[in-house]
């Protein structure tokens, strides 16, 4: 080889090794979000898990955006939120619809547009109730249940907990749940009753006082009750029907006709985040298919966009088919928020007295 030919050689030899060097430090490097942590309120255990596995990993993936749940109650989480709001100790705040009005109202998150999370256009109609406030990914649905191989009339709406034939053996959630005052919310609007008249609803409860043994006071108290047979009907979450299920309970899920009663699980962008397009990209993610369909898989709630639901989650979803989607109502939760106390009120003396 003579020496300009070894001195060429000798320079793409050195440029491509270095070339093969430097390549895997630049893509590295080139991940918008590097670096980044964003930090998330969390539920815990198969919720946040669900989340991490479908939301925070591919992100990570893509962009190298890191996220961390930090579990604990929503309740505590908002004070923290309030307390620390020139300092957020969260850059995404997730809250159910009741959480959300209290969110808007403290004025500590942010407006999110389809200009800045496109997969919001996918948005099934009637899930976002706060306009551009919330990513709306997840439903929850309050909802009759019964065991049948006990009940061997079928149950067919939220009034039939009166039923005599249930006498000593139905359950329904604690007075102060969301779930108990959606429960009454759907008997009112049975019976000819609504947000502002409630009385129907009373009603109704004190007919079926003789029925309720108990009121749950939380969902794995609720889960025993029928795991133990000490109740054959009640109203619970449409999730916890089907973890019922999974423990070899013939639990029927009702599907009452006159419409289903819903909370829906937000994602926000919190005033003051240091790092908003990191959150938005979240966002995209969470409505992307891969995203929505995280939570249902582990736990079976519903899903807020028109994703295509395989097979396997089609049968144990509630909201499966546009028929069923038209029978999800809209709630006032802010006249729900004002009337709680009363509500609460009413039916702890219906039970108690």
């Amino acid at each position: 080889m003579d020496t300009m030919k070894r001195r060429t050689f000798l320079k793409v030899a050195t440029a491509g090794t270095a070339s093969a060097l430097v390549a895997p430090y630049v893509h590295a490097e080139s991940k918008q979000f590097a670096g980044i942590t964003l930090r998330v309120n969390g539920y815990g255990g198969l919720y946040d898990e669900a989340l991490k596995r479908n939301v925070a990993a591919p992100l990570e993936e893509k962009y190298g955006l890191k996220v961390q749940f930090i579990a604990g109650t929503t309740s505590a989480d908002f004070v923290k939120l309030i307390a620390n709001r020139d300092n957020p100790p969260f850059d995404l705040f997730m809250g159910d619809s009741p959480n959300m009005v209290e969110l808007t109202k403290a004025g500590i998150i942010e407006e999110i547009k389809a200009s800045e999370v496109p997969n919001v256009k996918r948005l099934l109609p009637g899930f976002r109730e706060f306009g551009d406030y919330g990513v709306p990914f997840s439903v929850a649905s309050v909802i009759p249940v019964y065991n049948s191989k006990y009940i061997k009339q079928p149950i067919a709406s939220y009034s039939d907990i009166a039923r005599s034939d249930l006498a000593g053996r139905a359950v329904i959630m604690a007075s102060a749940t969301y779930g108990s005052l959606l429960t009454l919310l759907g008997l009112a609007e049975e019976n000819g009753g609504s947000t502002a008249n409630i009385g129907p609803a009373l009603k109704v409860m004190s007919a079926a006082k003789p029925n309720i043994v108990a009121l749950a006071q939380t969902n794995v108290a609720e889960i025993q009750m029928f795991q133990n047979e000490e109740v054959y009907a009640g109203i619970f979450w449409d999730g916890r029907a089907h973890e019922l299920r999974t423990k070899g309970l013939p639990i029927v899920t009702v599907v009452p006709p006159k419409g289903i009663y819903s909370v829906i699980t937000y994602i926000n962008v919190v005033k003051g985040t240091k790092y908003p397009e990191a959150a938005y990209a979240y966002a995209e993610q969470l409505l992307s298919d891969q995203g929505v369909l995280g939570v249902p898989q582990a736990l079976r709630y519903g899903v807020t966009t028109d994703v295509t639901l395989p097979e396997e989650l089609r049968h144990d979803l509630l909201f499966n088919s546009p028929e069923r989607i038209a029978l999800k109502k809209t709630v006032d939760w802010e006249r729900l928020i004002a009337n709680r106390s009363a509500w609460i009120e009413e039916l702890n003396k219906i039970i108690r007295t």
